[in-house]
């Protein structure tokens, strides 16, 4: 599945850590707080996982969206947007 990962998250260490977790993942960094890619259904519940454990859940917010590849090709893009051609079927494993 493609997955979007979007956060708002207030501390600089956890929000540095997620976005790292993002990476390892194998997304994309689309915006600063934004990441784009293709993950299985139980590498997204591990990404989760591990996010959850960084994050303060009465202040940040993480969003994990699932899009099929159907949506995304809809998507429009304007300006600086990132690559279409970056986000494959391809699914990395993920390493932590």
């Amino acid at each position: 599945m493609i997955a979007w990962v979007i956060y708002d998250i207030e501390n600089d260490k956890a929000r540095t850590k997620v976005a790292r977790y993002c990476k390892q993942a194998g997304l994309y960094r689309v915006q600063l707080s934004v990441f784009l890619g293709t993950l299985s259904r139980s590498d997204k519940d591990a990404l989760a996982l591990k996010i959850e454990q960084e994050i303060n859940a009465d202040r940040d917010k993480v969003y994990i969206f699932p899009m099929s590849k159907e949506e995304l090709q809809q998507v429009t893009l304007l300006g600086q947007a990132f690559d279409r051609k970056l986000v494959s079927d391809r699914v990395r494993a993920l390493f932590f």
